[in-house]
C-alpha cells in the first residue's frame, strides 16, 4: 500500500504527533483531513520541541503537506504559527505548504460564540474556546466563508452579511455585542494576500500525486472517541475523526486511505468533561499524569488519567479499519506492580463488550479488569524489541489480544528514534 492513515484510537493525545513526524521519513506528502488548531501536536526532533496545532507534521521534516477541505482554518492563527516555526528554523513556503481553497475559515465571532456558550452552560462541553464548534456549523449551515472567497470581494461582503444575519440573534442571546462587518471585512482584506498565496485545489494536487506513485500520509486530530457520530457524544469535537474522514476531507477517493495506523496509549487519559470508565483518582492516576507529563498542547489542561481499555480500542479498531496499532508511552508504566487492563463492562447486571451510545449507560458503567504482573526495569528509550522486560513483552501481546490488531510500532519516550518497528505500515 502507497499510503497511511494515522488516526488516535482513544480520545486524543495518544502521541499522534512524535509517530507522524517519524513516518513523514517515508512518506512524501503529509495530509491533515479535519479538525482545526484545537490539535495539538509536539514534535521532539534532537533538542528542538516543536508545537504544531493547525499545520501538518510534515512541514518539520521538509515534506509537501496540504491542510484539506475538512479541516475549519482561522487564517490569523495559521499565519502565527507559520510564523512561529520559522523562528525555529522551518521555513513554510507555498512550495512545501498547500491549503485547500475551498477549507472554511474560523473567523473571531466563532470564537465569541463558543466561548460565551461555554461559559453559559450548565453542563460544560469542555471546548477549547477556539471558535471550531461554530466554523463547523457554519459550514453544514451553507453560511461559512472559504478560503477562496477571499479573491473575491463582492461575493466576501455579501457572505458577511448573510452570515452576520445568522449571528446577530445568537450573539444578543448571550449578551455579546452586535459584530462589526466593516471591521471583519478589513481584517480579512488585510491577510488575503498572505492567505492564498499558500491556496489551491488541495484534491487537485493530490490526485496529481497519488496517480504518480507517491505516498501520502494522512494525519488526524483528536481522536476516534471523540468522533460526531461515533464519540462519547455529546462530549466529542465538531469533526469526524475516523480514518474514513481522510477520504472526504482531502478530496481523494476512498481507497486512498491505505494502511490505517491507530496510535493508542499504553494507558487511557481524558482531557475535558465527558464519560471515563477506567478514570483513575488515586495515586496511580497521579503516577500517570506525572511520570506522563500529561498536559494539553493546546490548552495546557491536566488529562484525566486511567487504566488501558481494551474494549474501547476495540471498538476503534472496528470503527477505522485499524490494520495496527503504534502503542506508545509504555515507558509510564514502569515502576508499577501490578497493572490493569479493562476488558469489558458491567451495566446493570449484564455484560457488554462495548461502550454502549447513550449517555447515562456510559456514565454508569462499571469496568471488568484483568490484572497483569507490571515491571521494575526500565523500557525508556528501548529501540529493540531483546531491550524489553519480559513482563512488558507480555503486556504488549496481551493487549494485542484484546483490541484484536497488531502493535506495528512501539514508541518508548518522546524522542523520533526511540521506536520499536515490528511492521512498516508502508510497505504492509
Amino acid at each position: 500500500m502507497a499510503n497511511v492513515t494515522v488516526i488516535g484510537a482513544q480520545w486524543g493525545d495518544e502521541g499522534k504527533g512524535k509517530l507522524v513526524d517519524w513516518l513523514s521519513n517515508r512518506a512524501d506528502v503529509v495530509v491533515r483531513f479535519q479538525g482545526g488548531h484545537n490539535a495539538g501536536h509536539t514534535l521532539v526532533v534532537g533538542n528542538q520541541t516543536y508545537k504544531l496545532s493547525l499545520l501538518p507534521s510534515g512541514v518539520v521534516q521538509g515534506k509537501l503537506s496540504v491542510i484539506g477541505n475538512g479541516v475549519v482554518v482561522d487564517p490569523w492563527h495559521l499565519l502565527d504559527e507559520i510564523e512561529r516555526i520559522g523562528a525555529q528554523g522551518v521555513s513554510v513556503t507555498p512550495d512545501l505548504l498547500i491549503l485547500a481553497d475551498n477549507a472554511c475559515l474560523i473567523l473571531p465571532l466563532h470564537k465569541d460564540l463558543d466561548q460565551a456558550r461555554e461559559a453559559a452552560a450548565a453542563n460544560k462541553i469542555g471546548t477549547t474556546g477556539r471558535g471550531i464548534g461554530p466554523a463547523y456549523e457554519d459550514k453544514v449551515g451553507r453560511r461559512a466563508i472559504r478560503v477562496a472567497d477571499l479573491a473575491d470581494r463582492a461575493a466576501l461582503e455579501a457572505k458577511i452579511d448573510r452570515l452576520l444575519a445568522h449571528h446577530a440573534p445568537l450573539r444578543r442571546g448571550l449578551g455579546l455585542p452586535e459584530a462589526d462587518g466593516e471591521a471583519l471585512l478589513a481584517r480579512l482584506e488585510a491577510i488575503a494576500p498572505k492567505v492564498l498565496a499558500y491556496a489551491q485545489p488541495a484534491w487537485l494536487k493530490l490526485n496529481e500525486v497519488a496517480k504518480a506513485g507517491r505516498r501520502v500520509l494522512f494525519e488526524g486530530a483528536q481522536g476516534a472517541l471523540l468522533d460526531v457520530d461515533h464519540g462519547t457524544y455529546p462530549y466529542v469535537t465538531s469533526s469526524n475523526t475516523v480514518a474514513g474522514q481522510a477520504a472526504a476531507g482531502s478530496g481523494l477517493g476512498a481507497k486512498a486511505t491505505g494502511y490505517v495506523l491507530g496510535i493508542v496509549k499504553a494507558y487511557t487519559t481524558r482531557v475535558g468533561e465527558g464519560p471515563f470508565p477506567t478514570e483513575l483518582t488515586d495515586e496511580v492516576g497521579q503516577h500517570l499524569g506525572t511520570v506522563g507529563r500529561e498536559f494539553g498542547t493546546v490548552t495546557g489542561r491536566a488529562r484525566r488519567c486511567g487504566w488501558f481499555d481494551a474494549a474501547l480500542v476495540r471498538q476503534s479498531v472496528a470503527l477505522n479499519g485499524i490494520v495496527g496499532v503504534a502503542l506508545t508511552k509504555l515507558d509510564v508504566l514502569d515502576g508499577l506492580a501490578t497493572l490493569k487492563i479493562c476488558t469489558g463492562y458491567r451495566l446493570d447486571g449484564r455484560e457488554l463488550s462495548y461502550l454502549p451510545a447513550g449517555l447515562k449507560a456510559q456514565g454508569e458503567l462499571t469496568p471488568v479488569y484483568e490484572e497483569m504482573e507490571g515491571w521494575s526495569e526500565s523500557t525508556h528509550g528501548a529501540r529493540s524489541w531483546r531491550d524489553l522486560p519480559a513482563a512488558a513483552v507480555k503486556y504488549v501481546r496481551r493487549v494485542e489480544e484484546l483490541i484484536g490488531a497488531p502493535v506495528a510500532l512501539l514508541s518508548t519516550s518522546p524522542q523520533r528514534d526511540d521506536t520499536i518497528m515490528m511492521r512498516d505500515p508502508f510497505q504492509d
